[in-house]
């Protein structure tokens, strides 16, 4: 059925075309999974390397990972008590392991995005959420990243010396309900963090596309997003 029938057809049935399909129709559901697609493949690759680097995490304020709340306040106290440096030393390692986790996201990341479905193209198109993209994007590979960064993370931070007493206060502090428990082992909290901060430069890099589709130089995303 060519698109002018079609869209009659849907008119005539009673159906509500989403906005997409009412630009001038020259928006095909192709063009749409194509744009999608494209946006997925361009927020990854712009989050991985912008974090998985050097400083990405720690000289980031917006995903720099701190101390969970309560030990952030055991680490104030410990920088009084001369200990500055082993909390320094505890911070920036649990940061860094963070760098070195995410670029072992890239290759999933892209697989995940060329290999969307047509219908899930259609239902992030049709979202009204500015995130539709990056929402995606971590329903799909959230957990099999975090089984990824596991192992590297705990690699990166078991060499600490303050890394197991982290880990025998932050169990205490949880069951006084100081500390969520997820956030009770360090290698786990620091493998949360760091998925929460490459979703969020991902979600960054959605809404500049969103707000200035032009400004990709692509094609494809001018006509998706600029519709």
């Amino acid at each position: 059925m060519r698109g002018w029938a079609r869209r009659r057809w849907l008119i005539g049935c009673g159906t509500a075309l989403p906005a997409w399909a009412l630009a001038g129709g020259v928006l095909s559901e192709a063009d749409a999974a194509s744009g999608i697609r494209a946006a997925l493949e361009r927020g990854a690759l712009a989050a991985v390397g912008l974090l998985g680097r050097n400083d990405g995490f720690l000289g980031n304020p917006r995903v720099r990972i701190p101390l969970p709340g309560y030990l952030e306040d055991a680490g104030r106290l410990l920088r009084k008590l001369g200990q500055g440096k082993r909390v320094d030393d505890l911070v920036t390692s649990m940061n860094r392991a963070a760098e070195q986790a995410v670029p072992q996201a890239k290759a999933l990341l892209v697989q995940t995005a060329k290999s969307v479905s047509l219908d899930d193209a259609l239902r992030i198109v049709r979202s009204r959420s500015e995130t539709a993209v990056t929402e995606y994007f971590a329903g799909k590979t959230r957990a099999p990243l975090g089984e990824k960064f596991l192992p590297i993370v705990t690699r990166a931070t078991e060499r600490v010396a303050l890394a197991d007493k982290y880990n025998a206060v932050a169990d205490r502090a949880s069951r006084f309900g100081l500390v969520k428990p997820e956030d009770a082992n360090l290698p786990r909290y620091v493998t949360g963090k760091a998925l929460d901060g490459l979703y969020l430069v991902i979600g960054e890099e959605e809404r500049k596309i969103r707000r200035d589709p032009v400004a990709t130089g692509s094609a494809i995303l001018r006509k998706v997003f600029g519709s």
